[in-house]
């Protein structure tokens, strides 16, 4: 009994140091800059700066079938599968945007240029410019999948409908820590506003 005991405190003891570990490591991240400019009791309202992203686009239409993969592409070329052999720094959070295909995103660090940026290995990787937005964002935690995705991304929309809040209607997931985090992950569902006053 003692013997389980001592296992159980180490195992667990093993946990909290490596999950302190991670959320130390993932701290110091970059990440999109916004400013909240009205909370309201289930969501906010966001300002959003303009930045530049590296996306892909896949053929799947849910999450579970498109974030293994999406990532696997995105991360490839920023840990070295460019034409330079160049490691780029990660960022957060990871944006997808699910429909009829997937668009899954990086932003670049701050400090590149597109034309700063080494030339991808892989030909399904683009860049675009993204312009200053006004955002609408609801909060969940725990782990994703496409049922918590769709939930949220409905509750967001009644919202901004009982609100009298008029949007694009293009859904984004934003999720902000790595797979191998367990506590205190952070997930998002965003969307652009239209004629939005304070």
């Amino acid at each position: 009994m003692k013997t389980i005991i001592i296992i159980s405190l180490t195992i667990v003891g093993l946990f909290v140091v490596l999950q302190s570990f991670v959320m130390f490591s993932t701290s110091g991240i970059e990440k999109h800059e916004y400013k909240v400019i009205k909370s309201y009791d289930d969501f906010e309202v966001r300002a959003y700066e303009s930045a530049l992203f590296s996306s892909v686009i896949l053929d799947d239409t849910t999450y579970e079938a498109s974030s293994s993969r999406g990532f696997r592409v995105l991360a490839g070329y920023i840990f070295g599968g460019n034409e330079e052999g160049e490691k780029i720094a990660m960022t957060s959070p990871v944006a997808m945007e699910i429909g009829d295909s997937t668009k899954m995103s990086f932003m670049v660090p701050s400090n590149y240029s597109e034309k700063d940026l080494p030339k991808p290995n892989s030909d399904k990787i683009f860049f675009e410019q993204k312009p200053e937005s006004i955002m609408a964002a609801i909060r969940f935690g725990g782990w994703a999948n496409d049922e918590r995705i769709e939930e949220y991304q409905n509750k967001l929309n009644d919202l901004l409908k009982k609100n009298n809040i008029q949007h694009t209607g293009k859904f984004v997931y934003l999720g902000y820590n790595p797979p191998y985090a367990v506590v205190a992950r952070r997930n998002e569902i965003i969307v652009e506003l239209v004629n939005f006053k304070n």
